[in-house]
């Protein structure tokens, strides 16, 4: 009775691990998703489910103490429990993820920023973009609901805040909800910044922020259309050469 090997006590440290850092990190964020302003998650992790996998990772390493301590021979069967454990809710995990969107919060918004551009500038003239809230707005309700989530509650519904007088993107937007579509208009009317209320790609908790990358907004921008040119050939002069008696050509023009 000389214990596990060092195979399987490798075997069962690299599994605990595991299990604590992948749910105990989910239990971390389910619990400070309620408590933060705004957070980077589709939806709040199960704070039972973790706890759950958390508490038989308790039992599997209190049952492999027992019998490190007790010297049981390698085939003690308390030496797979970790193992089996970090499988199995791994494969459960694998078939409850299945249908989700594999795309992040900060990847998500930016898809919605790009969806809107893309409709607003169909609606865009030869003079001026589109400025009016009423006509701006189903477009935002088609985006459906933001990537994040408020005081641990996911955000029903993107939101717009159209301004005009604007130069660039907005950089700021202290008080403003999370899932908020700023739409900037410039002074001229002829083009338009879009930026969302989220947080930057780098934070995944935090007050609500300007989507960005690296300190740099994420946006996108809506113009006039370019007006269609005819292009008009011009008239072509040609010279037709006739041939004279003699072998000289002269020519004529029609």
């Amino acid at each position: 009775m000389s214990g596990p090997s060092y195979k399987t006590l490798l075997a069962n440290v690299v599994c605990l691990g595991a299990l604590g850092w992948i749910y105990g990190g989910d239990l971390s964020d389910a619990l400070r998703a309620r408590t933060a302003e705004v957070s980077a998650l589709l939806t709040p992790p199960s704070v039972v489910r973790t706890s759950i996998v958390l508490g038989l990772a308790g039992v599997g390493v209190a049952v492999f103490l027992a019998g490190l301590l007790r010297k049981k021979p390698e085939g003690f069967k308390g030496y797979r429990l970790l193992p089996i454990l970090l499988v199995v809710t791994l494969f459960l995990d694998l078939v409850l993820a299945e249908g989700k969107t594999p795309l992040d919060s900060p990847e998500l918004g930016a898809v919605a920023l790009r969806r809107f551009q893309a409709e607003a500038q169909k609606l865009a003239t030869v003079e001026a973009v589109p400025s009016r809230e009423q006509v701006l707005q189903p477009l935002v309700d088609a985006l459906g609901a933001p990537p994040y989530l408020e005081r641990g509650v996911p955000v029903p519904a993107y939101t717009l805040q159209v301004r005009t007088g604007c130069e660039g993107p907005v950089r700021d937007a202290p008080g403003t909800r999370p899932g908020t579509l700023l739409y900037c208009v410039a002074r001229d009317g002829k083009q338009a910044w879009v930026t969302l209320v989220g947080l930057p790609a780098e934070v995944r908790f935090g007050a609500p922020a300007v989507l960005s990358v690296r300190g740099e907004p994420r946006s996108a921008a809506v113009r006039t259309q370019v007006p269609e040119e005819n292009d008009v050939v011009p008239g072509i002069d040609l010279e037709i050469p006739t041939v004279v008696d003699g072998g000289a050509a002269t020519s004529s023009s029609p």
